[in-house]
């Protein structure tokens, strides 16, 4: 059975965009729009004809509403992501000159947030590597691209060669149960590709698909690609163990940081749903801005 519309067309506009503009999936559109249904119909509960009317304790009323009606922290936490990419959308069209979102907080959910590397250590262990040897070029190839984009360890490992667009500085992954999904490359990712799909060309001439190779020419495995990581992880004093699924959760506690958009970052991880992703929510949301180019701190692309 399909959603019933929100009688609203800025609604309407937002979910177009997000279907047209910013590709999602119909999956994750039905979810904004179920949202948003819930918000505007306390909206219209409160009396305010226009999105413009509504102000921050507008939203902290409807977050206690919601409360005392049962719902839990995590859907709380998801109908308030939605306001902020919500309202962020009409400030970026200038519909409303404010997001009065943007500095709430909803209940705490009650989870720890996964063990993470700050934006410091990952500066450190990036930023230092060596580029003359054959296996540096390839190890911060990789680790960019787990932390540019967020890759499981078993994804990252079975990328071939042909799942990586430079161009457009995408990624063509396939996740858990199979399902295919698109994301984003930043670009100093791209640029650590660059240089090691030089220097695999120039070593290694074989039929071998892989994208990330060992010196024998044959896929790297994922039991070598945790030892690379954790060899890495000392060379550079890194007080935390450096793993991958660390560098996952690295690039969404930062992308959350920079944008506070849970949905899209459901999106890029490839969380079906989205209380998984939702153990991030308590980081703070200190600013608003384009879900990756603008929030992820090695995304930033170069002008073209």
């Amino acid at each position: 059975m399909k959603d019933k519309a929100v009688p609203c067309q800025q609604v309407n506009d937002f979910l177009a965009h997000l279907r047209y503009s910013r590709r999602l999936s119909e999956h994750t559109i039905a979810a904004y729009q179920r949202d948003l249904q819930r918000c505007h119909a306390c909206r219209i509960t409160a009396q305010l004809p226009q999105w413009g009317r509504v102000t921050a304790q507008h939203i902290r009323d409807w977050l206690a509403q919601w409360h005392h009606e049962g719902l839990t922290a995590k859907t709380i936490q998801r109908h308030l992501s939605t306001m902020r990419t919500f309202f962020d959308y009409l400030v970026t069209t200038e519909q409303i000159t404010d997001n009065p979102a943007k500095s709430i907080h909803g209940p705490k959910t009650g989870k720890r947030l996964p063990a993470t590397l700050d934006v410091d250590q990952m500066s450190r262990l990036l930023d230092k590597m060596p580029t003359e040897a054959l296996i540096a070029v390839r190890d911060k190839a990789i680790m960019e691209l787990f932390y540019s984009s967020g890759l499981r360890l078993a994804e990252l490992a079975a990328l071939n060669y042909r799942d990586l667009d430079i161009a457009d500085q995408l990624v063509f992954v396939t996740g858990k149960g199979q399902k295919d999904r698109v994301i984003p490359v930043g670009q100093q990712a791209i640029t650590a590709l660059l240089d090691w799909m030089h220097y695999r060309s120039a070593i290694y001439q074989g039929d071998e698909a892989a994208l990330f190779v060992s010196k024998s020419g044959r896929r790297l495995g994922q039991r070598a690609i945790q030892k690379r990581l954790r060899h890495w992880g000392e060379q550079q004093h890194i007080s935390d163990k450096v793993y991958p699924h660390r560098l996952r959760h690295a690039f969404a506690s930062h992308l959350l940081e920079g944008c506070g958009d849970l949905r899209a970052v459901q999106e890029l991880l490839g969380h079906s749903d989205i209380s998984t992703t939702q153990i991030y929510t308590h980081v703070d949301f200190n600013q608003l801005a384009k879900v990756y180019d603008s929030a992820h701190p090695r995304a930033k692309r170069k002008e073209k």
